[in-house]
């Protein structure tokens, strides 16, 4: 094609792209001008709202005072009216005495005015216009019933619309991330009386530093009245974790604070299903005894067949499940068979300190838990090698339970827990079980960790749950070292069968 025609054909495709923004852009702009039409409709019909309020609460302030005014009024009216009624009647009674004195100031005969004049004095004595008090028992003042409005009015006037808030600020040394917890604590960089409450959001993520790509959404808390929150109950299958706070007012809320990543060190791994052994039903970070699973495979006790080559079944249980989309660290093995009911993990521990839990069903037979190197044949146990360390329970008859390396074993004088803890320090040579509730010590292996480890599970009937993406708790931290310990190589224990 004419490279004439072909630049023409990329400039009116550019500019017929650029069309298209921009009429996208002119229908937002139309839909933001209806949105702020319609927001700001909304904004005059809340503060209608809230001045009604304000009218309705002065109206009914109002009505009680005035009602109090008016109470008070007719108390002194009454008391008033009271008084006017004594002293009416105390004017009446001596007007009366008066004319009675005056008729008898004309008596003529000696006897009878002294008589009538004995019977005025006493009625003079008696009488209420002695008695009565002449001064008002209530003042017409109703001063101490006024009010005064400056201060409320300094308040009303100063009334404006609510301010956005301020970003809070993350106070990255105060946070904590321990036992599969994450405390995130903040402060805002000036008082603030009007903050009702705060959100968080917190996110997953591989990345140490906050990205906009290949992010998970955010996860958000609301309603958070305290300025700490602390995030519980997680399971720490990524690297880090993103965490940013936001405050809100009662009607608005401002921007987010800048996002801090905090390290979530945990250990993750699934059972690798490819090379299970085919009794074992494998799923995920579960696995079961299936007695028909392997009934495809030949009977071989700890050898492999006369010709040298490795026996395998002629294909899985239909009830198994698919193979494990990870990667597989063992790479194409055999599967474990013989008696070796075994699955490993798909992920090595290579250095550092490492936590994982396992359940055991009520009715399982026999199992164990440890780790071993990547070289456990297909036909070995664990405990039974030099490169493969456990602790292994017994429910038959009764319950036991034991520590095994290198063909050797400790029978251990403790109760099986429910939850068994693994831990182990690659770096520090240490492998040590727990029981996973109450954190008691179990046992403890120490050695010099030569290679990577695969953590390890061998049942015989009934099941095991693991959980992965634990952090080591504290309490195993502080833990103080037991003194059953035992190192790599030594002879101290008995042979096993």
């Amino acid at each position: 094609m004419d490279p004439h025609r072909e630049a023409l054909q990329r400039i009116v495709s550019n500019l017929a792209n650029k069309n298209g923004e921009i009429h996208n852009f002119i229908d937002m702009l139309n839909h933001t001008i209806k949105n702020v039409q319609v927001n700001s409709s909304n904004a005059i019909s809340e503060l209608d709202e809230e001045f009604d309020g304000l009218y309705s609460i002065l109206d009914e302030m109002k009505g009680s005072m005035a009602s109090t005014i008016q109470q008070e009024e007719a108390r002194k009216v009454q008391a008033l009216q009271d008084q006017l009624s004594q002293c009416s009647n105390a004017l009446e009674s001596s007007e009366e005495l008066l004319e009675l004195a005056a008729q008898s100031l004309d008596i003529k005969d000696p006897v009878e005015f002294l008589k009538a004049a004995r019977q005025i004095k006493e009625r003079v004595t008696m009488a209420s216009a002695f008695r009565i008090s002449l001064k008002p028992t209530v003042s017409d003042s109703m001063t101490h019933l006024m009010v005064d409005f400056a201060l409320e009015r300094r308040i009303l006037q100063a009334v404006n619309f609510l301010p956005v808030p301020k970003a809070p600020e993350i106070d990255l040394a105060a946070c904590l991330v321990a036992d599969n917890c994450i405390t995130v604590s903040w402060r805002m960089p000036e008082d603030d009386g009007r903050i009702d409450h705060f959100v968080l959001e917190y996110r997953k993520t591989n990345f140490g530093l906050p990205r906009v790509k290949d992010e998970q959404p955010w996860e958000l808390i609301d309603y958070i009245k305290a300025t700490e929150y602390t995030l519980s109950g997680l399971k720490f299958d990524t690297k880090y974790m993103n965490l940013r706070v936001q405050a809100c007012n009662k009607a608005v809320a401002g921007e987010y604070s800048d996002p801090v990543t905090l390290e979530t060190k945990a250990f993750v791994f699934s059972l690798d299903s490819t090379s299970s052994h085919l009794n074992l039903k494998v799923e995920d970070t579960y696995v079961e005894w299936d007695p028909t699973g392997g009934k495809g495979q030949e009977k071989v006790k700890g050898k492999e067949n006369k010709s040298g080559s490795s026996i395998r079944s002629g294909g899985p249980s239909p009830k198994r499940t698919p193979v494990n989309t990870r990667s597989s660290v063992r790479g194409s093995r055999d599967r474990f068979t013989g008696e070796s009911y075994t699955v490993l993990g798909d992920s090595a521990v290579e250095s550092g300190q490492h936590y994982w839990e396992v359940r055991a069903q009520k009715d399982c037979k026999s199992y164990s838990v440890g780790v071993t190197y990547r070289n456990l044949g297909k036909f070995d146990q664990l405990g039974k090698t030099n490169s493969s360390w456990c602790i292994h329970i017994n429910n038959w008859l009764q319950t036991t339970i034991s520590a095994k390396h290198n063909n050797k074993t400790k029978t251990l004088d403790i109760t099986v827990p429910d939850r068994i803890g693994v831990y182990c320090d690659f770096d520090g040579g240490q492998l040590t079980f727990y029981n996973a509730n109450s954190k008691e010590l179990l046992y403890t292996f120490r050695t010099k960790f030569t290679q990577p480890l695969l953590p390890g599970f061998m049942i015989w009937c009934g099941g095991l749950t693991v959980s992965t993406g634990l952090q080591v708790p504290s309490a195993v931290k502080t833990l103080q070292k037991g003194e059953n310990v035992l190192s790599g190589s030594t002879g101290s224990l008995n042979n096993t069968a």
